[in-house]
């Protein structure tokens, strides 16, 4: 289902022109209107999803062999080294648009795109934490 006030519906369902790549009944890989990187995409679905939580599983399974059919291409167009795949979910995340979508992001060498975050160590305490409460 459409929301009718989201912009990436919009975007998704070519109410709004876009710079398309590639689409089929389910997803629209566009160019990302501000992007990281020469080439950065976005895989944004059709219908609409918030975030991961709400996205069912077989969207979740096309979108990530999307992702792979769609960086497989685009290396070789742009001539990079490698990809980050990004997808955020909630405010915490950094997600700024609620309409699941994934990042396609190509990485040259030394490109100066910022990804990283402080490394922090995995606690013994953490580990046992974590395993008790999720079998």
């Amino acid at each position: 289902m459409r929301e009718e006030n989201c912009i990436f519906c919009k975007l998704a369902n070519g109410d709004i022109p876009t710079a398309t790549l590639y689409e089929d009944e389910d997803f629209r890989v566009i160019l990302d209107a501000s992007p990281a990187s020469k080439g950065h995409a976005l895989i944004i679905p059709k219908e609409h999803y918030a975030d991961l939580y709400e996205l069912n599983d077989e969207a979740a399974a096309k979108v990530l062999v999307l992702a792979k059919k769609m960086i497989t291409k685009l290396t070789d167009i742009l001539d990079c080294d490698g990809y980050n795949i990004v997808q955020n979910n909630g405010e915490a995340a950094g997600q700024t648009v609620f309409h699941f979508h994934m990042h396609l992001i190509p990485r040259h060498k030394d490109d100066q795109v910022g990804l990283g975050w402080k490394m922090g160590e995995l606690r013994d305490e953490d580990v046992q934490d974590i395993l008790s409460k999720i079998n």
